[in-house]
């Protein structure tokens, strides 16, 4: 990841504590960033090393599905270069069918996506900075079991598209992520189970699942001068699964 350089930048990165938001953490701090990550748990002590490394990172307390938390939500910036946002919820077990699990899981993966953005929207025009947002293949397809992830990340597909318009003139970049399956916590039913995560690999071309990692590269370059002319775009990232 040293290949970024991001010494004097200030980045945010909300769900920064594990997984992808994490992965990229460690790449913008490792090139040189200011790097603030949120998390949901009262603080940085309370995640294991196996949790994510968060060393040389600001830690905030942040559920971005409550839209009275992000509200209030100050880091006391007037500059921003750049926000990820990949705090990311999903049910299972049928749940999402449920409305109350429906509606929370749209609050935390495409509401509070949306609030961030407009929060944050002078401090990342006075950078004239980047927003990405995390999201999925399912922003592309339906996902048997999980109407309100599907339906949420294919909303922040075209919520991507639209601030790309709409921001464009106050020199903000935005674009989307949109990982295949990528071992985390969130995705630990999968691979956590030999037969299946078997299954999963023989249909990927490149015969493995993701790592976060693989993401964060992608993310660093986007939020990065390298993609000074990137907005509006969507990556997919997921081994050649959907080629």
């Amino acid at each position: 990841m040293g290949v970024f350089d991001f010494a004097g930048k200030t980045v945010l990165v909300t769900g920064g504590s594990t997984g992808i938001g994490n992965a990229a953490a460690r790449g913008f701090r490792d090139g040189g960033a200011r790097v603030v990550v949120t998390g949901t748990r009262a603080s940085a002590a309370d995640y294991a090393d196996s949790d994510g490394d968060l060393s040389g990172m600001d830690y905030h307390r942040l559920d971005q599905g409550d839209r009275a938390a992000v509200a209030a939500f100050d880091l006391g910036i007037a500059s921003l270069d750049a926000l990820v946002v990949a705090g990311a919820k999903v049910a299972y077990r049928r749940q999402e069918f449920e409305i109350d699990t429906f509606a929370d899981v749209l609050a935390t993966n495409l509401i509070g996506p949306m609030q961030l953005a407009m929060k944050f929207r002078s401090a990342l025009a006075a950078a004239r900075g980047s927003i990405t947002f995390i999201g999925s293949v399912a922003s592309f397809r339906g996902t048997i079991g999980q109407p309100a992830y599907s339906a949420s990340k294919g909303g922040l597909l075209t919520l991507t598209k639209t601030l790309a318009q709409a921001l464009a003139r106050e020199g903000i970049r935005v674009n989307l992520v949109a990982p295949g399956l990528v071992r985390s916590k969130m995705t630990a039913i999968t691979w956590t189970d030999a037969d299946r995560l078997a299954a999963t690999e023989r249909q990927v071309p490149l015969g493995r699942i993701g790592e976060p990692d693989d993401i964060a590269g992608p993310i660093l370059f986007l939020s990065s001068p390298l993609a000074a002319y990137v907005t509006g775009t969507s990556l997919t990232i997921d081994g050649g699964l959907s080629a």
